[in-house]
């Protein structure tokens, strides 16, 4: 099986967490001993957001915000591809997504492009690669009828569709973004069909249950 795994930042910390790192290598390599291949996108987290505040603040680009916050996710991925594989580079395209995946069973990267979020860049690596599912490693439990952190009588969804997800997720990028699932992502998600699992990131254990199939999160589908 092949799965996406988009690590979100600030589910691994700024700078990143090592027993959070540790717990995603063990469930990466538990999953290659099972045969799977592995594709891991990190976001740049709380780190990435001030250095945009900071950048916004100077009086900088939208684009060139998004750029500074793509060099901090990079700096991410690269720790985290340490670990994972020993390896010091990350791909900085989606054609060297591609080409080190068909090398290895586990290849990481952190942005793309200013415009769209490592959400996105997930959901590209997931339809390019013919992924069989992307696993959303996020602060919360799964999607909710409404934002949590605004509403407390907001409810988890278990399963929902596509469409759904677009009707509470959707609108427009803009640098620094904190969402479950960016909108730009949630619109190629749309397109693309690939099945999405959300799922609570700070315990890493839990994409292996996702992988297996078992209960957990919001599935999109």
């Amino acid at each position: 099986m092949k799965t996406t795994l988009r690590i979100g930042g600030s589910v691994l910390g700024s700078p990143p967490d090592a027993k959070v790192v540790d717990g995603y290598a063990d469930a990466v390599a538990q999953l290659n001993s099972e045969g799977h291949s592995v594709a891991v996108i990190v976001g740049g987290g709380d780190v990435a957001r001030k250095y945009i505040g900071s950048a916004r603040d100077m009086g900088l680009s939208s684009y060139q915000q998004d750029t500074i916050a793509i060099h901090a996710s990079r700096l991410n991925a690269r720790l985290v591809a340490m670990k994972l594989g020993g390896v010091s580079s990350v791909p900085t395209s989606i054609d060297g997504m591609l080409l080190r995946l068909a090398r290895n069973r586990v290849a990481v990267m952190g942005g793309l492009r200013p415009g769209i979020t490592t959400d996105t860049v997930a959901a590209i690596v997931a339809q390019r690669w013919h992924a069989d599912m992307l696993v959303k490693c996020s602060d919360q439990n799964g999607i909710y009828t409404e934002d949590p952190r605004k509403n407390k009588r907001a409810k988890k969804l278990d399963k929902v569709s596509y469409e759904k997800m677009k009707e509470i997720l959707g609108g427009t990028h803009r640098p620094g973004i904190h969402s479950i699932i960016d909108p730009v992502a949630v619109d190629q998600l749309l397109t693309a069909r690939v099945k999405l699992v959300v799922i609570n990131g700070f315990e890493p254990k839990g994409v292996l249950k996702a992988v297996h199939g078992e209960r957990i999160g919001t599935v999109v589908s």
